[in-house]
């Protein structure tokens, strides 16, 4: 204490030159709080008789000498080094905890160690030039150009500072990482695996057990358990293995096993590398839903709606031979599922999300109107390459794609579904088509010796 009262009359004889000598009032005040608070006050200078004295107690005249001129002012570090910036972000934390809740003094904390942590990032990442394109593990990465973006690198796992760090982005899986973590990368592309083995896991969750993979993350191979010790075992729902909180991530997606077996859309926890790959392939037609699980058709209203495909599949020959259609690129409108136009039994699992919101029927439905329209009222030519019923021979011009028809699986001839049905005989173009044989088989050839 004695040393405290020492240090604070030394500063004020020696800080302020306004109050060099002590009153017989701060004398009389014995050692303790009272007199250290009175020390530290400055002493107004004494008023020549005859002029009132005005004097607060409660605010003493700032002229500007108390302020402690050597503080660091915000947003200026001294420290050169990444040793001594931690050093300062873990003061000022300390600084944080102990200040009062939402005061003033915190929030300048706070801000000071945005700052120092700032600094910290910039030390370990200097802004060096960097070249646009790298390629590593079949990734191609290209360097991002945007600033205001906040990102997550997939290899260390912190926040990507666009202003002050360089990062990339995989143009083939979305895979973003800094700069300085790109040699440290250990995943390939998924892309890779999309382009050679375009196939789904459509077995449930098959999962082996903790034990068949040595206790270890099925990617990085780093020692996880159920407990969490060493590292928390996170279970993929798609492909039914375990990973650390490193590889997966609780990332939502849906799983194309559980759609095509139980008609189930509810995301589920997937890793990171499966995440990636069912992304890539939501939109590749690669189920054979008649194949996996044919009962499907028969319990799931959304697929009914969707068989129009098979009437655009019988309008296709129509536009290919149509100069009209072929210019305004009818066919176009499909353009996003190709494999309408090609066969009726690839599925994506984006068709099946489609059909199951209701927006897939909708979308065929109109263009399924619009094709239609196009054969059977804009055009002349598709007009005239209908058919007529050979059975009654009554009736409209008939196309192979309305509803009221039947179709020759032999000859493609049209005929009424009724017609086609009640006529016990078979189809009378094919008729015609087997006595001609007949009739060339039995005509004898030419002699040889006339």
């Amino acid at each position: 204490m004695e040393y405290d009262e020492k240090l604070a009359r030394f500063r004020q004889v020696h800080v302020n030159p306004f109050n060099k000598q002590l009153g017989p009032w701060q004398h009389e005040q014995g050692p303790g709080k009272e007199a250290l608070q009175v020390a530290s006050e400055e002493a107004l200078p004494e008023l020549p008789p005859g002029e009132p004295e005005f004097r607060c107690p409660e605010r003493v005249m700032d002229l500007g000498l108390s302020e402690d001129h050597f503080a660091r002012p915000v947003g200026l570090f001294p420290a050169s080094d990444t040793q001594q910036l931690r050093r300062a972000i873990q003061e000022c934390k300390q600084a944080i905890l102990e200040l009062p809740e939402r005061s003033e003094e915190q929030e300048d904390a706070v801000l000071r160690l945005i700052h120092l942590r700032l600094k910290l990032q910039e030390l370990k990442d200097p802004s060096e030039d960097e070249p646009n394109i790298r390629v590593l593990l079949e990734h191609r990465f290209y360097k991002e150009k945007s600033k205001s973006v906040k990102q997550t690198c997939d290899k260390c796992h912190t926040v990507i500072w666009g202003l002050i760090q360089t990062w990339y982005t995989c143009t083939g899986c979305y895979y973003r990482c800094h700069s300085k973590c790109l040699n440290l990368i250990s995943k390939p592309c998924v892309r890779s695996k999309v382009s050679h083995q375009a196939e789904y896991e459509l077995n449930i969750c098959p999962e082996a057990g903790l034990d068949s993979q040595d206790y270890r993350c099925a990617e990085c191979r780093a020692p996880i358990s159920l407990r969490g010790v060493p590292s928390e075992a996170r279970q993929c729902d798609y492909t039914g293995q375990y990973y650390c909180s490193h590889c997966h991530w609780n990332d939502l997606a849906v799983i194309p096993a559980r759609v095509v077996h139980n008609w189930d859309f509810e995301p589920r926890k997937v890793s990171r590398g499966s995440m990636r790959y069912l992304a890539l392939m939501v939109s590749r037609p690669v189920l054979r839903l008649r194949e996996i699980n044919p009962l499907l058709f028969n319990y799931v209203e959304e697929l009914v709606e969707i068989r129009l495909r098979q009437d655009i599949l019988l309008m296709k020959p129509y536009f290919i031979t149509c100069r009209e259609a072929m210019a305004a690129r009818l066919l176009l409108q499909l353009q996003d599922r190709q494999h309408f136009v090609e066969n009726d039994e690839m599925y994506s699992v984006q068709d099946l999300l489609d059909a199951h919101t209701g927006r897939l029927g909708c979308s065929l439905a109109e263009t399924h109107t619009l094709f239609a329209k196009h054969i059977k009222l804009d055009c002349e030519r598709c007009q005239a390459k209908g058919f007529v019923c050979e059975l009654c021979r009554e009736g409209d011009v008939l196309f192979p794609f309305d509803s009221h028809t039947s179709v020759c699986a032999d000859c493609s001839a049209v005929f009424h579904r009724d017609c086609y049905y009640d006529n016990s005989t078979t189809c009378p173009r094919c008729a015609r088509l087997t006595l001609r044989k007949q009739s060339l088989r039995q005509e004898p050839g030419p002699d040889v010796d006339a």
